[in-house]
């Protein structure tokens, strides 16, 4: 196991200590905001580190009591009765601080765009893109996240072609951002009269929800174009101009948005794009940083396989990390806590091993 950055634990208790002043001073409401935030973020692990630091003292306490021949007898007993557990608990602090001074994704603490598209398989491939929308759905209620749908193209037999939400809420991305790539679905349909297993996929995308400090689009690099929005027939089809498709000319992306009003189909479209073009960022930045990013729990590749969702068998499969739960009809209800731990799991072990080869 890596070692702990001693060096760096004291610059935290150090900055800790300073915010801590700067806010008894009274300073301005916005300098205030700030500092209070990043109060808040340095707390649990100035926390760890005090608590690592008094048990370290601790043990140290009860070595030189047991070393002293002075000690009495009495206090000697006590004092190896009592060093097991003190070790036990410097071991387990050891490792949450490990983990709590690991370098941080700056998007963590995002809300999420969730982009799901049905892939090969037709009709079922749609059905599956649904039920995926309504497992993260049912995930997100779960934890007290908002979701909004900005955009959806309904399957010809239910489901959707496409969904795009938008889920609201303190560190939805550090939760989600793992659940980007190809989700395979194995199951009988319900359109086929000879019981046979068919394979289909959906291809999930979470991007981190960008705000116009963390991109800047500009006026002239977007086309705005406005179409007739269609509808599912009857008294749903919308016939003004409302839809709003926007092509961003640098990259070539191109958002769509058909609800009702344009104004909101503008803002919903740049939003998208806002979260494509951050993401593309963040994904050029991450492969400066790491050329083994790979090795990492997936890629985050938008084709890579990552799931199989094998519905005869009660069985879900995470590939990267080799997880097979027999407990599909609770996963697609929205309990997805048990997989998305143990891919945060296996993220971190893996930052932890490469800390450890640089120490």
């Amino acid at each position: 196991m890596a070692t702990l950055p001693l060096e760096k634990m004291k610059e935290l208790e150090r900055r800790f200590a300073e915010v801590e002043a700067r806010m008894g001073e009274g300073p301005a409401p916005e300098v205030y905001v700030k500092l209070a935030a990043e109060y808040s973020e340095l707390q649990p692990v100035v926390g760890k580190i005090r608590a690592y630091t008094a048990a370290v003292d601790e043990l140290a306490g009860l070595k030189s009591m047991l070393a002293d021949p002075a000690t009495e007898r009495d206090m000697r007993d006590l004092a190896e009765m009592e060093l097991p557990d003190v070790q036990e608990r410097i071991d387990v602090l050891e490792k949450d601080l490990l983990i709590a001074l690991l370098p941080k994704d700056a998007a963590d603490e995002k809300s999420a765009i969730l982009e799901i598209r049905a892939g090969t398989g037709g009709n079922e491939a749609a059905l599956f893109a649904g039920d995926l929308f309504r497992m993260y759905e049912r995930y997100a209620s779960s934890r007290g996240w908002k979701v909004e749908v900005l955009s959806e193209s309904e399957g010809e037999a239910g489901g959707y072609k496409e969904i795009i939400a938008e889920i609201s809420g303190r560190g939805v991305f550090s939760r989600l951002k793992f659940e980007s790539g190809v989700h395979r679905v194995q199951r009988v349909p319900v359109t086929e009269s000879q019981g046979r297993i068919h394979t289909s996929a959906a291809t999930v995308a979470v991007l981190p929800e960008a705000e116009e400090i963390d991109i800047e689009i500009k006026p002239e690099d977007i086309r705005i174009d406005t179409m007739r929005s269609s509808g599912a027939g009857g008294q749903h089809v919308n016939t003004t101009d409302s839809a709003v498709r926007i092509t961003h000319i640098p990259t070539g992306i191109v958002v769509t948005s058909s609800e009702k009003s344009q104004h909101q189909n503008r803002a919903r479209a740049l939003q998208v794009l806002r979260s494509r073009l951050f993401d593309i960022e963040r994904q050029k930045a991450e492969s400066a940083r790491s050329a083994d990013r790979r090795s990492q729990v997936g890629s985050g590749d938008r084709s890579e396989r990552i799931r199989t969702y094998n519905f005869p068998q009660g069985r879900l499969t995470d590939h990267r990390i080799n997880l097979t739960l027999y407990s599909l009809d609770r996963i697609i209800e929205g309990e997805l806590d048990e997989v998305i731990d143990a891919l945060i799991t296996d993220h971190q072990a893996a930052q932890l091993a490469r800390l450890g080869e640089n120490a």
